[in-house]
C-alpha cells in the first residue's frame, strides 16, 4: 500500500458543450497538475460533481485518470453511496480499474438513521469487502451527518481503513482522531485554507479544492512545513485564505471551475442543476487571483 500523505486536490469533472463528460479536457487537466509537484489525485469527489455523475460516467472519468496519472502519483478514488451494496460495488470496480484506494462519503439520504452503529457497519462492511484501502470522507456541510471521532477511532483499527478526509475543520475532533488512532492512520484536512494548522497538529495532507487552481502554493506550504519553514509556510497559507474561500465555501464547484478557466485549465460549465458563474462573479474571481499573485 502506498503511503497516504501531501497534497491530492479533488479534481474537478469536465464537461463539453452538450454537458457529456469530457475525457480530452480531462486528461489535459491532468497533463498540467502533474507538473506542478502534487503528490496524488482524488478523482470522483465533491468537487467532481460524483452526485451528478451515472455509474458509467464514473467508470469513464476514473478509466481516464488512471490512464493520464502516472503509478507513482495516487489515485483516489470516490466510490460512496448510500447503500452499502453500491458502495462496495463501485469500489471494487475503481480497484480492477487500478484506483490506489477508495474515498468513502458518509451515507446521508436516511439521515435521522445515520447512528454510530450504523455508519460503523457501512464501514467495516466496504472495508471487508474492498481490494483496496479506503479513507473515510467526512464532509458534513453537504450530507448534514457528521461522523464522530470516537467511531473514527473505532473504525481506524480495521486493517483497511488507513485515512480520513475532514472537510469539517473541527481541529477538535481531528485532534482526537490524530492522538487516539494508530500513528500509520493518515488524517487530511479537506480545506485548503486549513492546511497549514492542520499540518501542525499532526494531519498528514491536504485534499483541497484549492490545489485545483494553486497546486504549486498548496504543495509549498506544504513542503515548506516539512522542513520546519514555519513562519514562510504560514504566510503562504495567509495569501491562499480568499482563493480557498472563493472556490469552496463562497461559490462551490461553480468558482472553481471559473477560476480554472482564468488560470489556463479548462474549467467550463458545472452540471445542472448548479449555475455557471455571471460575468460580476467571475470578475470578482479575477481580482481575488491577482490579489493572491496567482493571476
Amino acid at each position: 500500500m502506498k503511503e497516504i500523505h501531501g497534497v491530492m486536490p479533488p479534481i474537478a469533472t469536465p464537461f463539453d458543450g452538450e454537458g457529456n463528460v469530457s475525457t480530452e479536457h480531462l486528461a489535459g487537466n491532468l497533463a498540467k497538475l502533474l507538473e506542478t509537484g502534487l503528490h496524488g489525485f482524488v478523482v470522483l469527489g465533491s468537487n467532481g460533481e460524483y452526485p451528478l455523475l451515472s455509474k458509467q460516467e464514473k467508470i469513464t472519468v476514473l478509466e481516464t485518470a488512471r490512464e493520464a496519472i502516472p503509478r507513482d502519483r495516487l489515485l483516489i478514488a470516490g466510490t460512496g453511496g448510500d447503500s452499502t451494496r453500491e458502495t462496495i460495488d463501485l469500489t471494487r470496480r475503481a480497484a480492477d480499474l487500478g484506483a490506489d484506494a477508495a474515498l468513502i462519503v458518509t451515507p446521508h439520504y436516511f439521515r435521522p438513521a445515520m447512528t454510530a452503529a450504523a455508519l460503523k457497519q457501512h464501514y467495516l462492511s466496504v472495508a471487508d469487502a474492498s481490494p483496496i484501502p479506503i479513507l473515510v470522507y467526512n464532509v458534513p456541510v453537504y450530507t448534514n451527518v457528521e461522523i464522530d471521532a470516537g467511531t473514527v477511532v473505532e473504525l481506524a483499527r480495521h486493517g483497511n481503513i488507513v485515512g480520513i478526509k475532514d472537510s469539517s475543520a473541527n481541529f477538535m475532533r481531528m485532534g482526537e482522531v490524530i492522538r487516539f488512532a494508530p500513528p500509520t492512520f493518515s488524517t487530511l484536512v479537506g480545506t485548503g485554507g486549513a492546511l497549514f494548522p492542520a499540518l501542525s497538529i499532526g494531519a498528514k495532507g491536504a485534499v483541497p479544492a484549492l490545489g485545483n487552481i494553486a497546486p504549486r502554493e498548496c504543495v509549498k506550504i506544504y513542503d515548506l512545513f516539512q522542513q520546519g519553514e514555519l513562519s514562510r509556510a504560514r504566510d503562504l497559507q495567509l495569501r491562499m485564505i480568499r482563493p480557498n474561500a472563493a472556490v469552496t465555501s463562497r461559490w462551490g464547484v461553480a468558482g472553481l471551475k471559473a477560476a480554472m478557466d482564468e488560470l489556463g485549465y479548462y474549467g467550463g460549465a458545472p452540471r445542472s442543476p448548479l449555475l455557471s458563474l455571471g460575468e460580476s462573479d467571475r470578475q470578482k474571481i479575477r481580482d481575488i487571483l491577482r490579489e493572491a499573485e496567482l493571476l
